[in-house]
């Protein structure tokens, strides 16, 4: 088994850590809920479905006057008595100071009590390094005017330890992949050895038979968490596909079926690149094209599209890349 290290001999590119777990929520929600809060999963209708409420979530925030972006997700779910209830996912990856993170948690909790009138409970997932940050409860008060709000939080770096860890790689939920992929990339600094465990969380996605559908969501999401720097992760592939070959993958491989995705995301990426340079050049002029290209062509869809939106009303570049 690979073993961390925190010499960082060699360092890896920097994640985007908010994206797969939104991604991860959304198509692992009755998988995340039955690993993490299991007593929360045990409560819900799962026959009834589940609405993802990303549009609603999304006006709240704007109102709450949030600037950082959090991989949070409200979802709207059925109790086993009837009753229609939102869930609202909160996964912090950075850490940051307890107060804020607390005060967040119960300003989006009463919004969305005070908006749409329906029973909320507020769960959070801390994905952070720091062992002493562990919010739990947030609390104010005036005279005998009391607000004491209390919610449910997982720590992902317990699952670090030996026997929690032990649970994940013998637990048949899938999501136990995800945890533990982001668990790697935080603790791990080496490169080298964040390789091998890479390769040994796919390696033990095949080992439990997924079908193929399964495996390529599972392998996007890991290989989104863990990011290699390009020699390492060229090898990581090599090895990869020659694991793939030897199994006797009977479709296309995980690292071709990847590359062929990725290929049309970043097809999709260029083009709105390529759009928004068009309008920066209408609107401000080729100085400010050439100020901001490199910005522009390195950025993510989301960025380039709230980008994109910003133009209309800008005066100034600046205040499009704020």
């Amino acid at each position: 088994m690979p073993t961390d290290n925190h010499s960082a001999k060699t360092a890896s590119p920097k994640r985007d850590d908010d994206s797969p777990w939104k991604e991860a929520l959304e198509r692992f929600f009755p998988e995340f809920l039955a690993l993490l809060f299991p007593t929360v999963h045990a409560e819900i209708d799962w026959s009834q479905g589940v609405q993802f409420l990303d549009k609603e979530f999304q006006q709240l925030v704007r109102e709450a006057k949030t600037t950082k972006r959090y991989a949070d997700k409200l979802v709207g779910v059925t109790l086993r008595d009837g009753t229609a209830v939102w869930v609202l996912i909160h996964v912090e990856v950075q850490g940051e100071a307890e107060t804020a993170f607390a005060e967040r948690m119960y300003t989006y909790h009463y919004k969305i009590r005070d908006r749409y009138q329906v029973p909320v409970a507020s769960l959070a997932v801390l994905a952070d390094t720091d062992q002493g940050f562990r919010p739990q409860h947030y609390g104010t008060r005036l005279w005998d005017c009391r607000v004491d709000f209390r919610f449910p939080m997982v720590k992902l770096l317990d699952y670090a330890e030996p026997e929690r860890w032990a649970e994940l790689e013998a637990s048949d939920n899938v999501f136990a992949l995800v945890v533990m992929a982001q668990i790697r990339a935080k603790v791990t600094d080496d490169a080298e050895t964040l390789k091998g465990w890479k390769f040994r969380l796919i390696r033990l996605m095949y080992e439990r038979g997924y079908e193929q559908a399964r495996i390529l969501e599972l392998f996007r999401l890991i290989d989104w968490m863990i990011r290699l720097p390009k020699a390492l992760e060229a090898d990581f592939r090599q090895t990869l596909y020659a694991y793939e070959e030897q199994q006797r993958m009977p479709y296309v491989t995980t690292v071709e079926q990847a590359g062929i995705e990725k290929g049309v995301q970043l097809g999709v990426q260029q083009g709105e690149a390529h759009i928004l340079l068009r309008l920066v050049n209408k609107k401000f002029g080729a100085e400010a094209v050439a100020h901001y290209r490199t910005r522009i062509e390195s950025a993510e869809p989301e960025q380039l599209e709230a980008w994109s939106e910003r133009i209309l009303s800008a005066e100034t570049p600046e205040t499009i890349f704020h």
